[in-house]
């Protein structure tokens, strides 16, 4: 580094300072001429020039003109919302910020009241249009944005500002002190300069001026479980002190078990007591969508909501549409089974199908462009695979332990086994995705624009060491134990050949062919994989919540045997399961079966009427419960890891960091600006 303030460093002989004599008059000739260009320039063209010498010189608390969008997570109708992630995020990770919401709701969830306040309602349906913050917009197409304005820096006390607001069509007015910030809304697609004039005591006024012009991105979130939010209600299941009956497949008496129940159930406990399901669902937990399990938990949730933290000048209009169960054919291309169906107020028929996501995507972008001709789809987030090489299958294959049970799911389809997988994976997966590419390239255009987030291994205790086994925090139910061989096998198999390959798809890498290798690549992310590493479902810490030391065994014998007592309190440490909090830190970033019932309990719905429950009590839905309602997923804090690997990625592939600065301050004296060039 060459220091300039030593005068020993750096001597210039004679010839040297005649010669930067010279330079220097040429420089003063140049920049005069510069500056009386500029000045003739019209004024609303300043903020688009390089700023002056002598204003890039300034000092960094020099006033300046400082903006940034309001309630810029356009999903949220209330603004209130957004400020609470927004502060929360100063200076953290999304990680670190979502373990400090945590403890900051005692773990029952930040979402659990925002859920009710968005912009596409429960069922999945976009509310056009939406009024936000008391103002109707459409949601997929605003016509305009909020913005607070201020006048930031060395700001003399006391001074009056006159600000002016032209967009073109006029300009708008307004003096206030200067303390004070201005809000307006500032019209998509169009530049709005914004000039103040600073009065202070007797000297001139002083004029800063900038440009303001909003980029609302729109982001589409696609795929499966892992990309919907799978094991994170917005609204957890809230859970009773007493105890509900389950038969098992044996039927008799000594086959039944109690589990605690749902709060504010008032049905019949006893198994011989059967009630109707529509009874059980009304204490359901609430979803962002129940039919997909969607959940603002989600990474994709996560990381669009992050971008609009991070950056001040945006806005994100983020359309959720990734649903549990998906496979490519089955969820992106057609339409898919609803994961479960929770009673509407209206007490509407509950559809049992899903509609394919590409078809829901399309007609969003097309609703967009008949208001806008120019919308386009900034961005896609992706998850998508596990389902195609039936991944729950072989998590049933792992947990699912007791032989009436393996053979009973066997029969049904349930199970799946690494060969079936294996072959999937060579065979049906490639074709899938190829066909998958072709649909995505008219939404996006650049196939980089495509965010495809890998899924991390659940089952590690350790780098390359699967999680030993066993029925701790699986004794949820009595047909489970995670087998170590069968866990080791999968856990082998995820790291070593189902996460390489989908890779290779997504970057057109080993041998897998593509059309055109260069321009079918999509954006691929799985920095998160290594931090996922000793977070798998075993992980336990001496800081996890005290509930779950207290009252989830580490040797599996979480809940009484006993018949009588468990009726009144099924669990044996004496707590009521009420006490449970989903969302509160832990080692363990995966949620395992007991995770899952506690939190969620789904009733499943989205499988074939031959795997279907005969009644609330049939103990086959306490295994479908697991398999297909959250167990072996990301918890909030998994998601948000995943956000943070996805947001660096994301923000590079919109260019965000690297494009110039949008806040210029030029004070100068009053230009007089002809009324043609208005």
């Amino acid at each position: 580094m060459l220091d300039f303030e030593n005068p020993s460093y750096f001597r210039p002989t004679s010839n040297v300072k005649s010669a930067m004599i010279r330079i220097q008059l040429r420089s003063i000739i140049a920049c005069a001429l510069l500056a009386g260009a500029l000045a003739a320039l019209p004024a609303r063209w300043v903020p688009a020039q390089t700023a002056p010498a002598a204003v890039q010189g300034a000092p960094d608390n020099a006033m300046q003109i400082s903006w940034e969008v309001r309630n810029r997570f356009r999903l949220f109708r209330e603004e209130r919302d957004f400020l609470l992630h927004a502060e929360n995020a100063q200076g953290r990770s999304i990680l670190a910020s979502e373990q400090a919401l945590e403890l900051q709701s005692d773990g029952r969830g930040w979402a659990r009241n925002m859920v009710s306040r968005l912009c596409i309602d429960l069922a999945g349906r976009i509310s056009e249009p939406c009024i936000r913050d008391k103002v109707r917009e459409s949601y997929l197409a605003a016509v305009d944005h909020p913005v607070t304005v201020r006048l930031t820096g060395e700001v003399p006390v006391g001074a009056t500002c006159a600000w002016t607001f032209d967009d073109g069509e006029g300009p708008q007015q307004s003096t206030l002190d200067c303390a004070e910030p201005v809000n307006l809304r500032a019209r998509y697609g169009r530049s709005t300069v914004a000039t103040v004039e600073v009065s202070s005591g007797p000297d001139a006024p002083q004029r800063v001026t900038t440009e303001i012009r909003v980029r609302d991105i729109f982001i589409a979130g696609l795929g499966d479980s892992i990309a919907s939010g799978e094991g994170n209600p917005d609204r957890p299941i809230a859970l009773s002190e007493e105890g509900f009956c389950f038969r098992s497949y044996l039927g008799t008496a000594a086959a039944q078990y109690y589990r605690p129940s749902r709060a504010g159930y008032k049905g019949g406990r006893a198994c011989e007591a059967p009630d109707t399901l529509q009874v059980w669902q009304r204490q359901s937990a609430l979803w962002l969508n129940g039919a997909c399990h969607r959940s603002l938990y989600s990474y994709q949730t996560r990381t669009a909501l992050a971008l609009a933290v991070q950056y001040p000048h945006i806005a994100v209009t983020y359309l959720p549409l990734a649903c549990t169960g998906a496979t490519i054919a089955d969820g992106l291309f057609g339409a898919q089974r609803a994961r479960e169906c929770p009673p509407t107020k209206s007490a509407s028929a509950c559809q049992g199908t899903v509609n394919a996501q590409l078809a829901e995507l399309r007609e969003a972008v097309s609703a967009a462009k008949r208001r806008q001709p120019d919308r386009q789809l900034d961005l896609i987030l992706l998850s998508i695979g596990a389902n195609d090489i039936n991944f729950s299958g072989l998590v049933a294959d792992v947990i699912v332990d007791t032989p009436t049970e393996r053979v009973l799911f066997r029969r049904s389809g349930v199970l799946g086994s690494l060969d079936d997988s294996r072959a999937a994976l060579a065979r049906e997966l490639p074709q899938s995705f190829g066909r998958l590419r072709e649909a995505l390239k008219p939404l996006v255009g650049d196939l980089q624009r495509v965010v495809f987030v890998s899924y991390a291994n659940p089952t590690l205790a350790d780098v390359g060491v699967p999680c030993a086994g066993g029925r701790a925090g699986f004794d949820i139910h009595p047909s489970f134990n995670a087998q170590p061989q069968r866990l080791a096998n999968v856990s082998g198999y995820v790291d070593n050949e189902f996460l390489p390959y989908l890779k290779a798809l997504a970057l057109c890498q080993s041998g897998v062919l593509c059309r055109d290798p260069g321009a079918d690549r999509l954006t691929f992310v799985d920095a998160h994989q290594a931090a996922f590493a000793n977070h798998g479902f075993c992980a336990r810490a001496q800081n996890d919540p005290e509930f779950d030391r207290e009252c989830f065994s580490p040797t599996g014998e979480s809940f009484d045997p006993d018949l009588v007592t468990a009726a009144n309190q099924p669990m044996l440490c004496g707590r009521s399961a009420g006490d449970y909090r989903a969302y509160l830190p832990r080692a363990r970033w995966i949620r395992d079966a007991n995770d899952s019932y506690f939190a969620a309990m789904t009733y499943p719905q989205g499988l074939p009427s031959s795997s279907q429950p005969a009644d609330i009590h049939d103990a086959t839905w306490g295994v479908l419960s697991a398999v297909y309602g959250g167990a072996v997923h990301p918890s909030a804090e998994g998601h948000a890891a995943m956000a943070d690997a996805a947001l660096p990625a994301v923000a590079s592939v919109l260019q965000l960091n690297a494009a110039p600065s949008e806040m210029t301050e030029v004070p100068a004296p009053p230009v007089v600006v002809a009324p043609e060039e208005r």
